[in-house]
């Protein structure tokens, strides 16, 4: 028994005075690139001044996790060291559903919350224009997410627009009409009537001879030429 606690003690001694080795780096969920291996390995040796020069038991995973989660493109991160000495991070980076188009240009990330522009990469997601304020994204983050989630809005809106006033209106591909939202209110009821409104005039030939798409009315779509 004292042999195999020996053993025990001398194995965990020998495993915590491992160097760290370069940092392996993986990606969770999307794909897309906003933010590089490169930039993730180079936050993680940033915080731990070199992979080659570290002892496994001077290592602080949770401040290295503190620090890939300080990283404006990163959602979560989980960081971790192998028996082998091997330093892995998990990275699961923001999703963008929106882009401010205005006087500043940044992403809306499906939390509604802001999310820098990456050098690596472009989303191909609605525009925001018009009135945006940073601190305050909640209405059109909460549109957002309905076009991000609903498969005809995802395939049909180019473009958020929202006045100073709050009232917001959409801009859809091919479509010479702006469609009034106005408020959030009764979202579902707007979309499904605009859905109608949509299956119905492009049967007929007519979505061209519109300028303005009025859904703030209860159970009714009122169009302007």
């Amino acid at each position: 028994m004292g042999l195999v606690v020996f053993l025990y003690a001398f194995a965990s001694h020998k495993n915590g005075i491992r160097k760290i080795s370069s940092p392996n780096v993986e990606f969770i969920g999307e794909s897309s690139p906003f933010i590089t291996r490169d930039n993730v390995s180079k936050l993680l040796i940033q915080n731990y001044e070199g992979a080659e020069n570290v002892l496994k038991e001077a290592l602080d995973l949770n401040e290295l996790e503190r620090a890939l989660k300080s990283n404006p493109m990163i959602k979560s991160a989980e960081v971790y060291v192998a028996v082998n000495g091997t330093l892995n991070a998990k990275v699961n980076q923001k999703t963008p559903i929106a882009r401010v188009s205005t006087n500043a240009s940044y992403y809306i990330d499906d939390e509604g919350k802001f999310m820098p522009l990456s050098r690596n990469y472009s989303a191909r997601v609605p525009l925001v224009t018009g009135y945006v304020e940073k601190n305050n994204l909640k209405n059109i983050s909460t549109i957002a997410k309905k076009v991000q989630t609903d498969e005809f809005l995802k395939k049909h809106v180019i473009e958020i627009h929202q006045n100073s006033d709050k009232v917001l209106s959409l801009k859809l591909r091919q479509c010479k009409f702006l469609v009034q939202l106005g408020d959030t209110k009764s979202l579902d009821k707007k979309i499904n009537n605009l859905k109608a409104f949509y299956v119905k005039s492009l049967k007929e030939n007519t979505l061209n001879d519109y300028t303005k798409v009025n859904l703030q009315f209860d159970n009714q779509v009122v169009c302007s030429k």
